[in-house]
């Protein structure tokens, strides 16, 4: 597999997973735009890397002229990896409507938002595509993970019908992880067997298969990545 001369624009590329994808799209020779919320992270400079921090992905104005200026970095751009995204652990039982609010902005509404920034640039690129990430626990949910599931589920059917509508233009995929291996995972799941957990350069694989032209007869799939969960 190689990105070799790929445009690709990572939304949340600042996290563990990010980096991971960020790193290993630049390793394979691709130009990547790294956006996110976060500032900019000057130990983070390398060559074929532009950073775009401050970008606010739940505003459709701040995510238009951020996808503008990633198209201006590099001449345009070929692929969209949308990262950014959140999770909340709650007890349906007393829970609180912000919780499945946020998570429908952080997840669904940063994923619908950026799509719309980024298909004008990508319906005239070279076996464009996109990558989105739902999650493995849309096919059975379990305690605490009702709202984030849901907000999950969205972006599956998002990723569906925009494979749909874009065929024959843009490839549209999802991944679909189990639990990721981050320091805020294991911090959170202190007693749990890390070593059946997907580490985030075997999902950056998937991934980046999924963006690259070596999938170009994919398009529309939710691609289970479970580890040995």
């Amino acid at each position: 597999m190689s990105m070799n001369g790929r445009r690709i624009v990572i939304t949340g590329a600042f996290g563990a997973l990010g980096r991971g994808v960020v790193s290993s799209a630049l390793e394979q020779g691709a130009k990547v735009i790294a956006m996110d919320y976060a500032p900019a992270d000057s130990a983070f400079d390398q060559e074929n890397l532009v950073q775009l921090g401050g970008v606010d992905l739940t505003q459709p104005d701040a995510a238009q002229q951020a996808f503008q200026k990633a198209a201006d970095s590099f001449g345009g751009f070929d692929g969209l990896i949308n990262i950014v995204g959140g999770f909340v652990w709650e007890m349906f039982d007393g829970s609180n409507i912000d919780s499945w609010e946020k998570m429908f902005s952080i997840n669904v509404r940063t994923a619908v938002i950026s799509c719309q920034s980024a298909l004008p640039f990508l319906s005239a690129g070279n076996q464009a595509s996109i990558v989105n990430i739902s999650a493995n626990s849309i096919y059975k949910c379990e305690t605490g993970v009702a709202a984030y599931t849901a907000s999950k589920a969205g972006v599956a059917k998002l990723t569906e019908s925009l494979a749909d509508e874009y065929k024959g233009k843009v490839r549209v995929n999802a991944v679909l992880p189990s639990i990721i291996d981050t320091p805020i995972n294991r911090k959170d799941m202190p007693d749990a067997d890390y070593s059946t957990w997907v580490t985030p350069a075997e999902l950056a694989n998937v991934i980046l298969f999924l963006s690259s032209v070596q999938a170009s007869a994919v398009t529309g799939a939710l691609v289970p990545v479970v580890g040995r969960v």
